[in-house]
Order: structure tokens, then C-alpha cells, then sequence
């Protein structure tokens, strides 16, 4: 049966005088009201204003808004108030499509749920499963994990199962599919109860996703805030379009222009990430890597520096790009095009959160031009250019270029101890270039200086 759609938010909710009876004007009870305005949080978004009321009156719910719209506490707040009203472990299970985000996801439920004791428990790969045993042996309340190692569990995990699960949430169910996540899903839904509340969450609703919700929710609500690809007002979008072979240089020149910003920058390759981290590092800026090879301890390192503001770069593939709320990103810069014109709009969605400003800056070169122009026509607006003189940019080009070099030995010396019998540094302390191998232009040259003399410094930075 195709979804029932509603209508616009109701008007009570955006109406309260308070940020507190905003949210028990959506039906949320008032200890869950207070903890969501404890965490900051002025008014309910979009998404929880049509969302939660459905939720909470017991239907399965479709929701389709862009990231950074606050899904997360759209479902989160309905199951912590079912919870509240009939307690019991293994309450609720959250399938997230990686594990960044899956532990995002507790995180919040947790920070939600804190005056009311809720325990989660979260099973993704790249951790200890004998660990995670004992956290699910401990009947945890909510259980979030992501679709594989909950099905490793649900195998060879002794007395856990899924048999008394009242909630089931499908999170980013888009790329849940896209990543090939069918198989496990199905084991999953043959071992919960057939009596449940479901929500599936998505940014876009493609076939897949529209076979999914026929497959595991009854008589689902539909709501939706945007009903097309499209980026939040608040998001300044900009291009440089600049030589293949220039490529670093300018992304040097944008870093300083703009010196001082929180930034992400979104490459093509794992490898990618690792090169561009060492060459800012050399010339330096404090940028750190995550990619998909890291193991999860160091991606959860180099995330959790980043947003300590240890780090203010953060050099990221895709595996960045969805769901991660990291409140203070100033700066998005696509330094490769994605070829998926809609993961732009989630690379994007990491900056101008929950009505924050941000900027979003593209490097093109001759090779991207058709598809840049896709994501043009994708998000219906054209992108203005960031102002940068080719003479002022090129000025970079000998430091960067010592940099590139120093960078690709630092990188060879590493790989070769890897491969040794002995463990290389930059095993033993995971991608980060400032301890692994880390000697930078200062240290290779010996005297503080870059080959040409001249130290490196930093422009004075313009927002």
C-alpha cells in the first residue's frame, strides 16, 4: 500500500513561546522535552515537527529530509518515550550504514535519555566482538549497529537475539542499500517480531529504498521536508577552476585564504586522503586523515581530534560524508569531484548545520567540467567563483612542490616498514603524519627554512 503523505508542520509547534513548549507541543513529555533543550537545541527541525507526532501515536514512519535536517532525533524521541512509558532491554534496533555514525547515533540517544538511565549498546565492525558481546549480555535498552556485525552477533553471540525488539530503524536506508546491505537486512528481518514500529529515514527515496519500505512497514506515513536534491539556504556554494597539474597549489592557497576555519576535504581515494594530510602537514597546516582502511580505533582518533579542535582539517573520503554532525565545520572543499552528482549534496551538508552558516568550496579542473556541471543542474543554481589570481597561486608552486616530494619519501619509508618484520611507525600510530614518519620541510631541511629559503607562514584569514 503506497505511504500516506501529510501535510505542512502543524502550526502549534513552530508558534511556542519556548523552546521547551515547542517540543512538548509535538507530544514529547516534558523530561525528554528538557533533555533536548538541555543539549542546546532552540526549536524542533522540520523533519521532528512532521515526524514525531505520527511516531508517537504508533505509525510506521518514511521520513525524507536532507542531512543535517536532525533525523536522528526524529526517531530517537518517540522509542526513549515508548521506552519510558514500558521499559525493558532490547528495546529498540538501529541499523546505521557505517560506524561512524552508528555511534553518533547512541550517542544521542544517550545524551537524550540520560535522566532516564537508557543503556546502548553498539556493534560495528572493526572492534573487538568478544567486547561487544558483554555489552549486549548486559541487555542494553537500544542496540545500534550496522547490518553486518549485528548479523555476526545474531549467529554467534550465545543468548542474544532480537525476538523482543518493540522499534526497527532503517537510518540513511539509501545508502544501507547502496553498499549492498540486502542479504544482511533480510537475515535481520526474519529474526524480529513481525508486530514492531518501524521508521526508515532517508535523504532520497530511490527504488531500492521504495521496495525496502513494502517489504518491512505496514500503512507507513510519508513525510517529507524537501521533495528534491537541494542544498540549505545558508550554504555559500563557490568553484576554482584550475590545471590538473596545479591542483595542490591551489588547494594550499584556498587553506590560507581561509586560514583559521574548521574545514573538511573530500577526495576520491583512501590514498588521497593519506598523501594531502602529509603535504598540508609539511607545509604546516594541521591536517589530519580518515579513510576506510584505517582500522576503527584510528578513524575514531582522527575524528575525535578533529572535533576537539585539535586538528582543523580534516582530509576524508565518502565514508565522511553522511550523517557525521560536527557542529563547528566553517568549510566543505570538494578537492575531487564526486562522480555521484547526490554525494555532493551530503559533502556539502557537513557545514551550514541546524541553520548555522558555511561555505562550500569546488576544485575543478578540465576533467571535471561535465561533472560539475551535473551538480549544477542537480542542486537548479549556479555556483559563483572563488576569487584566486593564477600569479598569486602560482607563488606556492616551489614550496608545494618540496613538499609533494618530501611527502611521497615520507609515505615510501613508511610503507617499507609495514611490509618489514618489524611494525613501522606508521602502523603503530595509524595514519596521522604528524607521528608517523612525520619529519616536515623544517626538519628535512634542517635550518627552519623551506629549499628556497623562505619559511611558510599562514595568510591572515578572511571569512
Amino acid at each position: 500500500m503506497a505511504a500516506e503523505k501529510t501535510s505542512e508542520p502543524e502550526a502549534e509547534a513552530t508558534e511556542a513561546k519556548t523552546p521547551l513548549e515547542a517540543f512538548q507541543n509535538l507530544g514529547v513529555c516534558s523530561q525528554l522535552a528538557e533533555a533536548a533543550v538541555s543539549l542546546g537545541w532552540k526549536s524542533p527541525s522540520a523533519i521532528q515537527i512532521q515526524a514525531v507526532p505520527h511516531a508517537l501515536q504508533g505509525s510506521d514512519v518514511i521520513g525524507l529530509a536532507q542531512t543535517g535536517s536532525g533525523k536522528t532525533a526524529a526517531f530517537a524521541l518517540p522509542i526513549l518515550q515508548a521506552l519510558l512509558d514500558k521499559p525493558h532491554p532490547l528495546f529498540a534496533c538501529v541499523l546505521s550504514p557505517t560506524r561512524e555514525l552508528a555511534i553518533q547515533i547512541a550517542e544521542q540517544f544517550e545524551a537524550l535519555g540520560a535522566g532516564i538511565g537508557v543503556k546502548c549498546a553498539v556493534v560495528v565492525g572493526g572492534v573487538d566482538m568478544m567486547a561487544q558481546a558483554i555489552a549486549l549480555a548486559k541487555r542494553p535498552h537500544i542496540v545500534v549497529g550496522t547490518p553486518g556485525r549485528l548479523v555476526d552477533h545474531l549467529s554467534n553471540t550465545k543468548g542474544f537475539s532480537l525476538r523482543t525488539i518493540k522499534y526497527l530503524v532503517l537510518d540513511e536506508a539509501d545508502r544501507l542499500l547502496n553498499m549492498d546491505f540486502e542479504q544482511e537486512i533480510d537475515q535481520i528481518l526474519k529474526v524480529i517480531p513481525k508486530e514492531r514500529r518501524t521508521f526508515l529515514f532517508s535523504a532520497t527515496m530511490t527504488n531500492k529504498v521504495a521496495k525496502l519500505q513494502r517489504a518491512c512497514l505496514r500503512n507507513p506515513v510519508k513525510v517529507e521536508v524537501s521533495n528534491k536534491y537541494s542544498t540549505v539556504d545558508t550554504l555559500r556554494q563557490q568553484y576554482m577552476f584550475v590545471p590538473a597539474k596545479f591542483k595542490d597549489c591551489y588547494l594550499v592557497f584556498l587553506m590560507n585564504e581561509l586560514a583559521g576555519a574548521t574545514c573538511m576535504v573530500f577526495t576520491r581515494t583512501c590514498d588521497s586522503t593519506r598523501r594531502l594530510a602529509t603535504v598540508l602537514r609539511n607545509l604546516g597546516l594541521e591536517a589530519i586523515p580518515i579513510s576506510g582502511q584505517m582500522s576503527q580505533p584510528k578513524r575514531l582518533g582522527a575524528l575525535n581530534k578533529f572535533k576537539a579542535g585539535e586538528r582543523n582539517i580534516l582530509i576524508a573520503t565518502d565514508v565522511a560524508s553522511r550523517g557525521l554532525d560536527i557542529p563547528s565545520v566553517d568549510l566543505v572543499v570538494n578537492y575531487d569531484i564526486p562522480t555521484n552528482s547526490k554525494d555532493y549534496i551530503h559533502r556539502v551538508g557537513r557545514t551550514a548545520r541546524a541553520g548555522r552558516s558555511g561555505r562550500a568550496v569546488s576544485i575543478v579542473t578540465q576533467y571535471d567540467v561535465e561533472l560539475f556541471q551535473r551538480i549544477e543542474q542537480l542542486i537548479g543554481r549556479k555556483m559563483e567563483q572563488f576569487p584566486a589570481e593564477q600569479e598569486e597561486v602560482l607563488l606556492l608552486v616551489e614550496r608545494v612542490s618540496e613538499a609533494q616530494r618530501i611527502a611521497t619519501m615520507q609515505m615510501r619509508e613508511k610503507d617499507g616498514h609495514r611490509k618489514g618484520k618489524r611494525k613501522g611507525r606508521y602502523e603503530e600510530h595509524g595514519d596521522d603524519p604528524e607521528r608517523a614518519g612525520g619529519s616536515s620541510l623544517k626538519k628535512a631541511n634542517g635550518n627552519g627554512k623551506h629549499s628556497n629559503g623562505k619559511s611558510f607562514k599562514k595568510h591572515k584569514g578572511k571569512h
